[in-house]
């Protein structure tokens, strides 16, 4: 008789799974509580301690690591072998079926002491999943409930579990051990503050096959942090629209990562990961009248995301234009029914419980990846200093401010114009500053004359002081830092404009 051993945290279907395994011949080994849902069910079963000869110990952190199970496990089905295991009085294990403690849930709540967490740490259970896997051409492993089904059906129809299922079972074991160990590794590398180990190890879940990447020829997927931010695309609810591409959930990030940096009402309009208007006001309508009008042009078919519920007023005049995506916290009922009246449009929700946490900026490379701190610097940790003779009006600091928080979301080089409430002006990713300067200004036009000026690095010249005075720019705001400062700021002062320096730059390539 085959024997199963089972040994799972999450019972979801597992007395279904053991039924159908008891019906096809199999003795059923178990432990604990998936013991006692087992024995409850009807089920014959054969306690571990049974197997072992040696009692459960050390408030259950060793009941499984024996010879017993682990000879079982890993025999193969050879003379040698089984003589061998026979000799020692050990009978084969033929399929497991274990899924782990629930580290992950533990450490995501918020009262949780590091005692509760090392106490979820499974010892036992990746052990026998390891030693299951490797034996994989004897050994059927079962680390998921939605392949008890498979499993079922391929035991009734050709009496075991067929080579290649075997196979896709047991790298699917190395891939959730893999993930479990680096959930493990990152809480114990944070809970001592190494900053730079030697080796890390991300874990990803799929969230969504994508039917195509960036073009239409490249192929992609959406893989989401478990442990990541609620308030982030990854974790999105879509209420309405067509499936997400992999541009869309670009763009949409890009937009939630700049809502984050207002409390105020905020509308936020992007295009191709470069915010195209960015609005704020009393309301949401308001914030949203002043993004569209920032650029009108552009943020057709782009994508709009607040801070706030939608409403049925703004709602209104979102329908009217062509969007690709809504990103909010909520939307009242009319507010739901006047959009989905469009068809394609996406409709996300984003919670906003979590949005200051922080986690690590990944980029790949040909052959490696970088990691980095999410640039979080705000105007509020800034060493500000006024170098010219002309200090900000009090409406012109705050144009300053909403400009020092747009431009850091704006690919390098990056200028934006903005008065109090709205952004005039954006120059994204242009080889040279002035360049990026002139866009930004042209695209303004006449609102430049009194409007401020963020940069998200330092002025290498005067060209630029000269380029914003002419377009009647009067307050500029930019990091500072140039061997040529001085010729800056004496531009500034022959055309009262104030310069704040900031001391801090905000690069984004």
């Amino acid at each position: 008789m085959k024997r199963a051993l089972i040994s799972v945290s999450d019972k979801t279907g597992v007395v279904e799974f053991a039924k159908g395994l008891a019906e096809v011949g199999f003795e059923i080994i178990s432990t604990g509580g998936t013991k006692k849902a087992l024995e409850e069910a009807g089920l014959a079963v054969i306690g571990i301690d049974d197997i072992t000869g040696f009692p459960e110990m050390l408030e259950g952190r060793v009941k499984t690591l024996h010879p017993n199970v682990h000879g079982g496990l890993l025999a193969k089905r050879t003379p040698d072998h089984l003589s061998q295991i026979a000799d020692q009085g050990i009978q084969p294990i033929d399929l497991v079926c274990v899924n782990l403690y629930p580290f992950q849930q533990t450490i995501s709540k918020q009262d949780v002491t590091e005692e509760e967490a090392i106490e979820n740490i499974d010892i036992g259970g990746p052990s026998m999943l390891r030693s299951a896997a490797k034996n994989h051409a004897f050994v059927t492993v079962v680390v998921d409930a939605n392949d008890y089904n498979k499993v079922l059906s391929e035991l009734k129809e050709f009496g075991d579990v067929t080579t290649l299922t075997k196979k896709k079972l047991a790298a699917k074991v190395y891939r959730h051990t893999a993930s479990y160990d680096a959930i493990i590794a990152d809480y114990m590398t944070n809970l001592v503050e190494e900053h730079d180990p030697e080796r890390v190890t991300f874990t990803y879940e799929r969230k969504q096959s994508l039917r195509y990447g960036e073009n239409p020829h490249q192929k992609a997927t959406f893989y989401v942090n478990p442990l990541g931010s609620k308030f982030s695309i990854a974790h999105a609810k879509q209420l309405h629209g067509k499936e997400l591409s992999y541009n869309n959930i670009r763009d949409a990030d890009a937009a939630l990562q700049i809502v984050k940096d207002f409390s105020e009402p905020v509308a936020v309009a992007v295009k191709h990961m470069n915010p195209c208007g960015v609005g704020t006001g009393s309301t949401v309508l308001d914030a949203y009248k002043k993004a569209y009008e920032a650029d009108s042009t552009s943020i057709f078919g782009g994508i709009v995301a607040f801070n706030r519920e939608v409403d049925e007023d703004t709602a209104k005049l979102l329908h009217e234009i062509f969007l690709e995506i809504i990103i909010a916290p909520s939307y009242s009922e009319e507010a739901l029914s006047i959009l989905t009246t469009k068809k394609n449009i996406r409709l996300l929700e984003v919670e906003v419980s979590d949005k200051n946490k922080q986690e690590k900026t990944i980029t790949s490379v040909a052959g490696g990846l970088l990691t980095q701190d999410q640039d979080t610097y705000t105007f509020d940790n800034a060493t500000i200093t006024i170098p010219t003779k002309r200090e900000p009006s009090e409406a012109e600091w705050e144009a300053l401010k909403l400009g020092w928080k747009v431009v850091k979301h704006v690919k390098s080089n990056a200028i934006v114009v903005t008065n109090s409430d709205m952004t005039l002006g954006i120059g994204a990713g242009q080889m040279n500053r002035v360049g990026a300067a002139k866009i930004a200004l042209e695209q303004a036009g006449e609102k430049a004359a009194g409007a401020a000026l963020a940069s998200d690095a330092f002025f290498p010249m005067d060209d630029t002081v000269e380029a914003a005075a002419k377009a009647g720019i009067t307050a500029i705001i930019q990091p500072g830092g140039s061997i040529k400062d001085a010729d800056s700021i004496k531009k500034a002062d022959e055309y009262g404009i104030a310069m704040v320096l900031t001391g801090i730059r905000h690069f984004k390539h």
